[in-house]
């Protein structure tokens, strides 16, 4: 057995023990491994290196804070409410585009802040109430919001899995918006109409708006939903016309948009707000410090390098059945550093970036699996469902889906890279 596989084992030993046995956050039982992982290595207490790799995420982290303000600002305008109340009412006669358009806006917070949990926290607290008056069993609902939560956390632009495997692998968070829409939109489409056909029957639209928040478009008109405008399109128009607009970097157009909520809608307390979005955030952010410290001593000792050397003399068949575990390790973060890093190696006579998307995306599966099953939990808390693994059950078909098209994507990883121009 080799040395650097000792000291691999060493730390993902501490990072399991920190996890399951000690019931450590996933942050600190990552920062555990890392230092474990040093000491056997005879590096002592690499203190330069942990600080180095704890702001290795850096980008990540403040998206993550400035994006969370944000959706709670627009929450607490009222913007978010009368959009799930006009979806609603406009689209209530078409039950099927219906379930759609509710699973994309379920969706929408995770598009942005590249976290599972602000789709429960926001759009899907909004929309539970008229799922349940729509005749939905608490299960199916719940199992509905996960399901969206974790597209959310994958759809584009912002997806927080992808840039941990990148951030990993030396690879720029460039050219994922194509496979990410891919691995995400049509899932969600299969989810939204599975759905639909199982578990929605007729119900009386009166009582399902009774069950929303009431919208306040007529108190304060089109200015409600500037704040919701101006970020989706200076993010686009940045993409699109970089020669004709200044680069402002996504935290500080979160920001931007977060301030133009005051008088767009309902009056708020902003750092109050602020101060609950960077609570809710913490613990994802700590695990990316975490993360970072793992990455960083994973270098520093040579098994980085020896992973990636190890990994393309693997079988065909152990590759694909590495990528079909990541789910199983409980966490997308957890899977995506220490699992989805090493398999870009692994597969690198395919599409990087295809490959990183797909391997993303079998990592965000991880949130809803035991033992923590963290976004069924959330769901169970949102429908009054103390049991979360019956969300888990009722979920299974629609991960096996997920599973399906995550590891389609990656065995075709090249004709998708070469459909979106990738090289």
């Amino acid at each position: 057995m080799s040395f650097e596989w000792i000291i691999l084992i060493t730390m993902l030993a501490a990072f399991s023990l920190g996890v399951f046995l000690l019931k450590l956050p996933a942050g600190v039982s990552l920062m555990l491994g890392a230092v474990l992982g040093a000491l056997v290595a005879g590096e002592g207490i690499p203190v330069r290196h942990l600080v180095e790799g704890g702001f290795g995420f850096l980008e990540a982290i403040m998206i993550i804070a400035t994006a969370m303000i944000f959706m709670k600002v627009v929450n607490a305008t009222g913007a978010l409410g009368t959009i799930s109340f006009g979806l609603i009412k406009s689209l209530h006669p078409y039950p099927t585009l219906l379930m759609i358009i509710i699973t994309l806006f379920v969706m929408f917070p995770g598009m942005l802040t590249g976290l599972s949990s602000a789709c429960i926290l926001t759009t899907g607290a909004l929309i539970v109430p008229a799922l349940l008056a729509m005749g939905m069993s608490k299960v199916a609902a719940g199992s509905l919001i996960a399901m969206a939560a974790v597209l959310g956390e994958i759809a584009p632009p912002i997806s927080i899995p992808v840039m941990i495997i990148g951030g990993g692998v030396d690879m720029p968070y460039l050219g994922f918006n194509g496979p990410l829409f891919m691995a995400s939109f049509p899932v969600a489409v299969l989810v939204a109409v599975y759905f639909r056909m199982r578990h929605l029957q007729h119900f009386n639209i009166s009582e399902v708006l009774e069950k929303l928040p009431p919208p306040v478009y007529t108190k304060h008109g089109i200015k409600l939903f500037l704040p919701i405008v101006f970020v989706i399109f200076y993010m686009l128009v940045e993409q699109l016309l970089p020669q004709y607009v200044p680069h402002l970097g996504v935290p500080l157009i979160f920001m931007l948009g977060a301030l133009l909520g005051f008088g767009t809608g309902e009056k708020f307390n902003f750092f109050k707000l602020a101060r609950s979005a960077v609570r809710d955030a913490l613990p994802i952010m700590a695990i990316l410090v975490g993360v970072g410290m793992f990455l960083q001593i994973l270098t520093l000792t040579g098994v980085r390098g020896w992973i990636a050397v190890s990994a393309l003399e693997l079988p065909e068949e152990i590759k694909y059945l590495a990528a079909f575990i990541m789910p199983f390790l409980g966490s997308a973060y957890a899977a995506a550093s220490v699992i989805g890093v090493p398999l870009v190696f692994v597969f690198l006579g395919k599409n990087s970036i295809v490959v990183a998307a797909a391997l993303a995306f079998m990592a965000a599966l991880g949130d809803l699996m035991p033992p923590p099953s963290l976004l069924c939990a959330y769901a169970g808390q949102l429908v009054d469902e103390p049991n979360y693994f019956k969300i888990l059950r009722q979920s299974i078909p629609t991960i096996v889906i997920a599973i399906l098209a995550a590891m389609l994507m990656l065995y075709f990883a090249n004709p998708i890279g070469a459909l979106f121009n990738l090289n």
